[in-house]
C-alpha cells in the first residue's frame, strides 16, 4: 500500500486544487464553535473541491452535511484529514455503492491520535524551542528575538500544513482504491467506527467535568457523594450527563438550550453547595 507526496491525478481533483485547499485551511480555527469545534472551518476549506466532486445541487448539499458534523484536530496537521476526507468523497462521486458513513468514520478515528501528535509536537516541543531561542535575543533589545520566534514556529508549521495536504490526498487514494478492490471496506469501517466511539468517549471524560461536593456522614468519616460513586463506578456521572445530553438531542432540542441549560444548573448547584471545583 505505497502513496507519496506527488500523488497521480487520474480523476477529478487536480495539484491547483488541493493547493487551494491548502490556502483555505489557515484561517479554519475562525470559526471555531462549542457545538462542533472545527467543522464549519473544515467543511469551509474542502467546499470548492466539493462543488466540483458533485455538480449536481443535491448531492454537493448531501456532502456538504456530511462534512459539517462535529470535528477538531490540531489546525497545523489539518490539511492531512481534509484531503483525505476529499479522496474518499472523490471516491464516492465516481461510484454510487460507495459507503459514505466511512468518510465520517475514518475522520472521526484519525481525530484523536493527529491531535495528540500534533498538540505535542507544535504545542508541547516546537512553541517552546521557539519561544526559548525569542525570548532570550528579545530581552537583550535584539529585534530577532520576535523574528526567530516567528519562523521557528511557522516555517515547521506550514511546510507540514502544505505537504500534508498531498499527503492526505495520496494516502487517500492509495488506500480506498485497494480497499475497494480488495473488498474489505466493510471491515475497515466498522474498525473506524469503533475507534471513532473510543477517541469520542475518551473526549467526553477527559472534557467534561463533574463535581458533587456535598458531603454524607459526620466529622473525619465524611464522604463527598463525589467519591462515594467513583469509588463504585469511576467516571459513573459524567456518562449520565453525556446520556442525558444525548437523549435531549435526539428529541430534537436546540444545542444552545441545552447549553443554557447546563449553565443556569450549573451555576444554581454551585451556589447550593451542590457542584463544586
Amino acid at each position: 500500500m505505497s502513496f507519496n507526496m506527488n500523488p497521480i491525478y487520474n480523476k477529478k481533483i487536480n495539484k491547483k486544487d488541493l493547493q487551494r485547499l491548502f490556502w483555505r485551511s489557515i484561517p479554519m480555527e475562525g470559526s471555531w464553535n462549542y457545538e462542533r469545534m472545527d467543522n464549519l472551518g473544515f467543511a469551509w476549506a474542502i467546499m470548492p473541491l466539493l462543488k466540483k466532486l458533485y455538480p449536481n445541487q443535491k448531492d454537493f448539499a448531501d456532502a456538504l452535511t456530511r462534512e459539517l458534523t462535529l470535528y477538531n484536530v490540531t489546525p497545523y496537521i489539518s490539511t492531512f484529514p481534509m484531503a483525505i476526507a476529499v479522496a474518499m468523497e472523490e471516491t464516492n462521486s465516481m461510484d454510487s455503492s460507495f459507503n459514505t458513513n466511512s468518510i465520517q468514520d475514518v475522520k472521526t478515528a484519525l481525530m484523536g491520535p493527529l491531535s495528540g501528535i500534533g498538540d505535542a509536537f507544535f504545542w508541547g516541543t516546537l512553541r517552546i524551542l521557539a519561544t526559548g531561542v525569542g525570548t532570550s535575543l528579545a530581552i537583550k533589545g535584539s529585534i530577532l528575538g520576535p523574528i526567530l520566534f516567528f519562523l521557528i514556529f511557522n516555517i515547521p508549521h506550514y511546510l507540514m500544513r502544505y505537504y500534508g495536504t498531498f499527503l492526505g490526498y495520496g494516502l487517500g487514494t492509495n488506500v480506498m482504491s485497494k480497499i475497494e478492490k480488495s473488498g474489505i471496506m466493510d471491515k475497515v469501517t466498522e474498525y473506524a467506527s469503533i475507534v471513532g466511539m473510543m477517541v469520542v468517549g475518551a473526549m467526553t471524560m477527559g472534557m467534561v467535568k463533574v463535581n458533587f461536593v456535598t458531603k454524607i456522614g459526620i466529622g473525619k468519616s465524611s464522604q463527598s457523594i463525589q467519591s462515594l460513586i467513583d469509588g463504585v463506578i469511576p467516571g459513573l456521572i459524567t456518562l449520565g450527563l453525556f446520556g442525558l445530553m444525548w437523549y435531549l438531542l435526539k428529541k430534537k432540542w436546540n444545542p444552545m438550550l441545552i447549553m443554557l441549560l447546563i449553565l443556569f444548573v450549573s451555576i444554581g448547584a454551585a451556589y447550593l453547595g451542590i457542584l463544586g471545583a
